[in-house]
């Protein structure tokens, strides 16, 4: 049995489960060694966040032409390339010994991790139908807070028992197991899991400009922007607001977002993928209406989790983890509508254009924005105790609260994230027809 059948499409999603955690466990260290990072260089949270931005520069511009590759040759071999480079320059993060060797180290680790998505999703598209999608890039997607969790949970420990350099270490070697593993499954044919079997086929036209054409995908480009923004800005300074506000050590602020901020974004994925292939049986926009209901319930919820006093850790889990739950819902609704609005050939290509916007107005400016408004209200809250804070050192007893503050925006992008989503379901449905009115003449 080929690839797009039952064993063989199970065996291939297990592979890029993995390389998806990996892939999160890699980029998710810095986070959850930040503070130490930081105390060791004499650096404020603006440097801190730039470090979390170097990842993602290169990351979103790469991105493209990688995601255009992905439409044209082996999908598996660029993958197992991807996984092998991001793995081998994690590990040598750990040798750096300056903010501005960190910072190239990253640069290139961000080269390596942009071929997974326009790759692995596209690959899932055609092993996949239609109605089965939404549920398979769910375990896909589950890679993001498995591989969250166990970087927040290992990495903390290993920080504490040997230092935040050997975090990167134990973080590198995995991979190599996984651009193996890519290497034996074999490549399937596209589009064999359409409707219409239009194989490698487009539309005449531009591959970027017939992505763009496309009204959806506009909406979805804006949406993964912000979302972006604040998933990164919390995956950076969750744990440095943990160590800060409620006085923990690093190893429990990693337990703690082990669960709150990874684990608990599975059942968001999973429970969401099948509520989102059940809610377009009833109607076809359901799968983004269901994105911005479960997105405007987390935006309270985060908001809430912000205002939980000093210490009471166990409220703080309990209401971050029900709002990342809800948050997490977002992939499997936007990947599987992408694959509904844009033809076989071209999915690579329009995940590359989807994950510029993410990181280039999302993701590079979430860290850093989030930490320049650190600073902002630290030196405000130093400035209001009469304070003339010159130092980095005197600045440290605000530093909790000036982060308590900039954190408190997010659930404000996170109403206007909603509101985007609900946009985007007005307009599926047309594109959806437009295509397959394409796809059933082409493949006549």
């Amino acid at each position: 049995m080929g690839p797009a059948g039952g064993r063989g499409a199970a065996k291939t999603l297990a592979v890029l489960f993995a390389i998806n955690a990996m892939n999160f466990f890699d980029r998710q260290i810095l986070g959850a060694v930040g503070e130490p990072v930081r105390r060791e260089w004499q650096l404020s949270d603006g440097a801190l966040g730039l470090l979390g931005t170097a990842f993602t520069l290169l990351y979103a511009f790469v991105g493209v032409p990688l995601g255009r590759l992905a439409d044209t040759v082996a999908r598996t071999r660029i993958l197992a390339a991807g996984v092998f480079v991001w793995s081998a320059l994690t590990f040598v993060s750990g040798m750096a010994r300056s903010f501005w060797q960190l910072f190239v180290v990253r640069l290139g680790v961000g080269v390596g991790e942009a071929t997974c998505a326009p790759a692995a999703t596209s690959l899932i598209g055609d092993l996949f139908p239609p109605a089965r999608r939404a549920r398979a890039l769910g375990v896909f997607m589950m890679g993001l807070p498995v591989g969250i969790a166990l970087s927040y949970l290992v990495s903390g420990y290993v920080a504490r028992a040997w230092g935040w350099r050997a975090a990167f270490y134990v973080a590198g070697l995995p991979g190599l197991l996984c651009a193996v593993a890519m290497l034996m499954l074999p490549e399937p044919p596209r589009g064999q899991q359409e409707t219409h079997a239009v194989g490698a086929r487009q539309r005449p036209g531009s591959p970027y400009m017939l992505v763009l054409g496309t009204p959806t995908m506009w909406w979805i480009i804006v949406s993964g922007a912000l979302h972006n923004f604040n998933m990164y800005a919390l995956g950076a300074w969750l744990a440095p607001y943990l160590m800060r506000y409620h006085g923990t050590d690093i190893a429990l602020a990693g337990l703690i977002l082990t669960g709150s901020y990874g684990l608990a974004g599975a059942p968001g994925l999973w429970l969401g993928g099948v509520a989102a292939d059940a809610m377009l049986k009833r109607r076809r926009d359901g799968r983004l209406v269901l994105g911005a209901v479960c997105l405007a319930a987390s935006a309270p919820l985060l908001w809430a989790t912000m205002q939980i006093g000093r210490g009471n850790l166990v409220p703080f889990t309990l209401l971050l983890g029900a709002s990342v739950a809800l948050m997490y819902v977002y992939y499997t609704v936007i990947y599987s509508s992408i694959q509904d609005v844009i033809e076989p050939s071209l999915r690579g290509t329009a995940m590359a254009l989807y994950f510029f916007a993410m990181y280039v107005m999302g993701a590079s400016f979430g860290t850093w924005a989030t930490g320049l408004a650190s600073d902002f209200y630290t030196r405000r809250a130093a400035a209001a105790a009469g304070v003339a804070a010159t130092t980095s050192q005197a600045l440290e007893p605000f530093r909790a609260t000036g982060l308590q503050s900039a954190l408190e925006l997010l659930p404000l992008l996170g109403v206007v994230l909603a509101l985007v989503v609900w946009a985007a379901s007005r307009t599926i449905t047309r594109d959806v027809d437009r295509l397959q009115e394409w796809m059933r003449a082409e493949s006549a």
